[in-house]
């Protein structure tokens, strides 16, 4: 059964992970990719492991929220909200 993600879990992944407010998808895995890179237990010293490891945990719990959540938006083909959310290409 698939369990519903509230808006604090939402907030508390965006914050993980370094986000402002509004993020693309390609800001949120450029985010994954940099704290991934830093936290990594094979790259961090014998020292800060246990740290490391929890936090690779929740950066990958929070990546896998933030997706989750963008894969299941629904979008507004609306002509206001269109316009309104209107983009360069």
């Amino acid at each position: 059964m698939k369990k519903k993600i509230g808006f604090e879990e939402i907030d508390q992944a965006r914050k993980a992970l370094g986000l402002d407010d509004y993020a693309s998808i390609r800001e949120i895995k450029d985010a994954y990719r940099r704290f991934a890179a830093r936290f990594h237990p094979d790259r961090c010293p014998k020292s800060r492991r246990a740290l490391c490891e929890k936090k690779i945990r929740e950066i990958n719990n929070a990546k896998d929220i933030l997706m989750s959540y963008c894969a299941n938006y629904k979008y507004s083909f609306k002509e206001k909200d269109a316009v309104r959310n209107s983009f360069e290409r």
